[in-house]
């Protein structure tokens, strides 16, 4: 089924599709509701238990959750994110939905730059051994140092433009070995994709990497269907590495500010410990920096980089 089937054209749509996702995975234990002991038809709330818990009609909700309501007071909304346990992140989430819906919608936006200004491929060259790499919203990578691309394993063998996080997690063979929390991974990744496709629901970079793992995997569409919406949090990952063996980094990501949209991802490790020697092994035995504008235009790094690593 194509992405815009999934989600749904509108604004108001989308809001509704967010709200039902989440009503339907909120037990009545967990807001403090008693459950009879009747056959219940409905998972998660039945609606009018929503809009009961948030002191709305239930007419009234079901119209937000049809996406016909599109103009949702603020008050309305923090009810409703209180009723539904909505954390920081998925309440922000509802917010955004609902002024996207209380507008008419623009027209789609064109995807953000891919090019990545040289400075900052630079400061990956000046992070070794420290893996690190930049991607774009929808989570193509676009500049890489050395240890940035090798960690994932395989990834190389691909074609740089199809170079993306999300489809090596859920397409690639390696992905699943390479990381022992691949589950966890992969639930993090998705919430990251949904919240940004909520709020970008035409844009075509987005709705292409999202529409081409609808089609290609099962786990992914499990998980899309969930509209799990998360913050981002400094993260622990274990590889299981088949070049340098097993060892544990701590993860940092950041905005780039003067740049459309562009995230840096570093990875680090204490000096002298076997995590770090891992780490250093990796740098040392991985090709070069690059950048997908340069592997295009010169079908490699930049030769001043070359020339810098021989000499390093």
């Amino acid at each position: 089924m194509a992405f815009e089937q999934r989600t749904g054209r509108g604004e108001g749509m989308e809001l509704g599709r967010f709200l039902r996702a989440r009503r339907t995975q909120t037990s009545p234990d967990q807001v403090g509701l008693t459950v009879g002991a009747g056959l219940r038809r409905t998972p998660g709330l039945r609606r009018e238990e929503l809009a009961t818990l948030a002191g709305i009609s239930i007419d009234y909700y079901v119209r937000m959750e049809r996406g016909k309501e599109t103009r949702p007071s603020p008050a309305v909304l923090d009810s409703v994110a209180r009723a539904l346990r909505l954390d920081d992140a998925e309440h922000q989430h509802l917010r955004e939905l609902a002024t996207r819906a209380a507008r008419y919608a623009p027209e789609p936006a064109p995807p953000p730059s891919r090019t990545v200004p040289p400075h900052l491929t630079q400061v990956l060259e000046a992070m070794r051994p420290n893996p690190a790499y930049i991607v774009g919203r929808s989570m193509d990578l676009l500049a890489w140092n050395p240890g940035g691309l090798a960690m994932y394993a395989g990834l190389e063998d691909w074609p740089v433009p199809q170079r993306n996080l999300a489809r090596y997690l859920f397409l690639h063979p390696a992905a699943r070995s390479l990381f022992p929390g691949w589950d966890d991974l992969v639930r993090g990744c998705v919430a990251r994709l949904r919240a940004q496709a909520g709020t970008a629901p035409d844009a075509p970079d987005l709705t292409g990497v999202v529409g081409e793992l609808l089609l290609k995997s099962p786990d992914f569409v499990e998980l899309w269907e969930r509209y799990d919406v998360v913050g981002r949090r400094k993260v622990r990952k274990t590889f299981r590495h088949p070049q340098v063996g097993v060892f544990t980094l701590s993860g940092q990501s950041m905005m780039l500010e003067g740049t459309s949209g562009l995230r840096l991802g570093v990875y680090t490790a204490v000096p002298g410990t076997p995590d770090h020697d891992a780490m250093v092994l990796l740098d040392a035995t991985a090709p070069g920096t690059g950048s997908e504008s340069e592997s295009e235009s010169a079908g490699g790094p930049a030769p001043e980089a070359a020339e810098q690593r021989r000499h390093s």
